[in-house]
């Protein structure tokens, strides 16, 4: 009887293990992107080429020095119709905790590139509207299989 038992025992633990690792996802969360749109003016695109390789090159070199930012990149695009974007800029991070506190972190990064407080590089950023049109972002996390 005892042996029966065990048995039995041994059966119901294998199933319940097994029914455990069945519901494991066979994916985890991986880096996260965030992809931005942008539609350069026409007659402005140099200009704006110049503007990302200095001053947002330099803050996201600084960025990813201090662990936030893991690589980025600029994509040129083909637009298939006026509205789209010419441009996409690509900012990885390493996960979405990375997010948490974000300004308490840039800021003093922003400082040291730009010489501007926030207020300043907020300004700033308003005056490249003659440059180009941010036509939105958005966020994807790289789903990574096990």
């Amino acid at each position: 009887m005892k042996r029966l038992y065990a048995s039995v025992l041994s059966l119901s633990l294998a199933a319940v293990a097994a029914v455990a690792g069945a519901q494991e996802r066979p994916y985890t969360d991986g880096p996260v992107a965030v992809v931005s749109a942008v539609k350069v003016v026409d007659g402005q695109f140099e200009n704006y080429m110049a503007f990302l390789n200095d001053t947002w090159r330099k803050t996201m070199e600084a960025s990813k020095q201090a662990g936030i930012v893991t690589e980025y990149h600029v994509y040129g695009a083909q637009a298939h119709n006026p509205n789209e974007a010419d441009l996409y800029l690509v900012t990885t991070y390493p996960n979405m905790a990375a997010f948490d506190g974000m300004d308490a972190k840039m800021d003093p990064i922003l400082a040291k590139v730009t010489k501007m407080n926030y207020k300043q590089a907020d300004e700033a950023s308003g005056k490249r509207m003659v440059m180009r049109t941010l036509l939105g972002s958005e966020m994807l996390r790289e789903l990574v299989f096990k």
